[in-house]
């Protein structure tokens, strides 16, 4: 459960990072008020999530590794007819095809406009567009081949995307602060920190437990995530202290000479 409420909370940290895509494409204020009031509305589908998680603890409790993600599945076929099942199959082939080709035009299109872009400034609009397009059964390519090759299950996937999305949320609390003391390279660092941890910590398959096995049970359970949000904040603190030092320092050497150079 420590575990459980550990995610939820990367889960609600979340949220509040999704405000940067909104403020890229924004053009106005309300654009901001409409996603804090519709976007909790999507929270509520977690729960129908989590019935199907619990029920299938009672249902098919001998599911490990990769086969948890055909828990549906799984208690439909021992549940229903099989016409049913087939429709509940073309169902989540549907749920799957929508957010998945928009990931995969969103991850062209920045891999294009972001990247190629980038080093050929000269590029014409129309050569992104067609960049865009090339990028598009290459990086679905890529992905079937880390899905049937990586051995991560999805729950392990949602939770490392989690991970690294909330990253974003230490510079983000601290620029809505009246006195904002983080610089930009404290900022830039914290998140760089942070994400390599994320990468190291599921690459390893590092857990709390393994790093810190001496720890009480409930911290031990807790999402690993967690490790890398505060290594994010200290690497954050330590940088934005040791550059505002460094600014501040080199501010008062050039006023010192321009009083020298007055007198």
């Amino acid at each position: 459960m420590v575990h459980f409420h550990a995610d939820t909370v990367l889960t609600r940290l979340l949220y509040v990072a999704t405000i940067f895509r909104c403020s890229l494409f924004s053009q106005r204020e309300n654009a901001f008020r409409k996603n804090a009031i519709i976007l909790p509305l999507y929270q509520l589908l977690i729960i129908l999530v989590l019935f199907v998680g619990f029920a299938a603890i009672l249902q098919v409790p001998d599911l490990k590794g990769p086969d948890v993600d055909q828990a549906l599945l799984l208690m439909s076929i021992k549940t229903f007819d099989p016409w049913f099942v087939g429709v509940i199959g073309a169902a989540g082939l549907l749920a799957a095809i929508v957010p998945g080709s928009m990931i995969l035009m969103t991850a062209s299109t920045l891999l294009a406009k972001n990247v190629y872009q980038v080093f050929s400034p000269s590029a014409s609009n129309q050569k992104v567009v067609n960049i865009a397009k090339v990028l598009v059964p290459v990086i679905a390519l890529i992905a079937i081949y880390f899905a049937l090759n990586g051995g991560n299950t999805i729950v392990a996937l949602i939770l490392m995307g989690l991970s690294l999305v909330t990253q974003l949320f230490p510079s983000l609390a601290a620029s809505l602060l009246r006195t904002n003391s983080v610089t930009k390279q404290g900022a830039f660092a914290g998140i760089l920190a942070g994400t390599a941890t994320v990468v190291y910590t599921t690459v390893t398959k590092t857990t709390i437990g393994s790093l810190f096995p001496t720890l009480p049970q409930e911290i031990i359970d807790m999402n690993v995530g967690i490790i890398a949000l505060i290594v994010n904040i200290v690497v954050m603190a330590v940088v934005s202290f040791a550059t505002r030092s460094s600014r501040v320092v080199s501010k008062q050497s050039h006023s010192e000479g321009d009083v020298l150079k007055h007198n």
